[in-house]
């Protein structure tokens, strides 16, 4: 049996259980308990972000243990400067077809801004939809230890919570924009504090964004659920990034990602290579033509 946590040798996703209807052995699904077996293990964990039915197959298909529906939908995909404007209306079709779409990866549902700050019962009653309604197996939330009251809730609910520390994009504004989190005694002092507040609260791992690394590798020391790193170094039990800066689907990409494709120009291509074809009238051809 492939352990999820391991992969399989091919990189591809590893069959272990269940068999689908050609005969072909489905694959494990990633849960909870192999995030505590990874980290365990050492093994680094991946995550990206994914918001549709296209490209989270794909992610699924090449091993990546965790897709975060972020609300970074709200700057990838909806022309949005920020995450603030995104609704859990919004999140939810999206969660909806990144769930529906892949057979592997664990689905976890960013809770937009407004939607959880009020209270617990409120943090529960978003969550409970983005399960119900969406088909996440997890869900993330942003900010330190004063969510420990939210994170108990969910966590005795059924809900495991992924938390989210460091520079937390829906406080840009009080944060006075996109800054490092965590320079300074104090300020490292209090994040690793936050950090093991939410994990003993129940949290299933913590997201470290824009962190020194240093700090970032304190985190990683001190708790017992996984770290996951973006702009946090390599100190950490796994990393996240968001899709396009990963594929190179934009000019520009934020410092601590790295361009592992360049998606976006290949689709420029396709897309020149199509409107020529087109006006030159050689696409569509008889091979393209139904016949009466």
């Amino acid at each position: 049996m492939t352990d999820p946590v391991s992969g399989s040798a091919s990189g591809r996703v590893p069959s272990t259980e269940g068999s689908s209807a050609e005969g072909a052995a489905a694959p494990r699904r990633f849960r909870v308990h192999h995030l505590r077996q990874a980290k365990e293990r050492g093994k680094p964990l991946t995550m990206l972000t994914a918001y549709d039915a296209v490209t989270a197959p794909i992610f699924d298909e090449a091993g990546i243990d965790m897709l975060l529906v972020g609300d970074s939908i709200g700057n990838t995909m909806h022309g949005h400067p920020t995450t603030i404007p995104v609704t859990v209306d919004e999140m939810i079709p999206a969660v909806r077809a990144v769930a529906r779409s892949t057979r592997r990866a664990m689905v976890i549902a960013d809770l937009p801004f407004g939607s959880y700050e009020a209270g617990p019962d409120q943090c529960l009653a978003t969550a409970v939809r983005m399960l119900k309604e969406a088909g996440a197996h997890a869900v993330k939330f942003e900010g330190g230890a004063h969510l420990t009251e939210h994170v108990a809730l969910l966590t005795r609910s059924g809900i495991p919570v992924v938390a989210h520390l460091g520079f937390t994009p829906q406080s840009e504004n009080l944060l006075g924009g996109k800054r490092v989190q965590g320079r300074g005694q104090d300020a490292a002092e209090k994040l690793v504090g936050d950090a093991l507040e939410l994990a003993n609260a129940g949290a299933v791992a913590v997201v470290l964004e824009m962190v020194p690394g240093a700090v970032a590798a304190r985190v990683t020391e001190v708790i017992d659920v996984p770290t996951i790193g973006i702009g946090a170094g390599a100190d950490v039990d796994g990393q996240v990034l968001v899709w396009t800066d990963m594929a190179g689907m934009t000019s520009w990409s934020p410092r601590f990602s790295r361009r592992f494709g360049d998606v976006g120009a290949e689709l420029h291509n396709a897309a020149r290579s199509y409107a020529e074809a087109v006006r030159e009238k050689s696409f569509p051809t008889s091979e393209h033509t139904f016949e009466s």
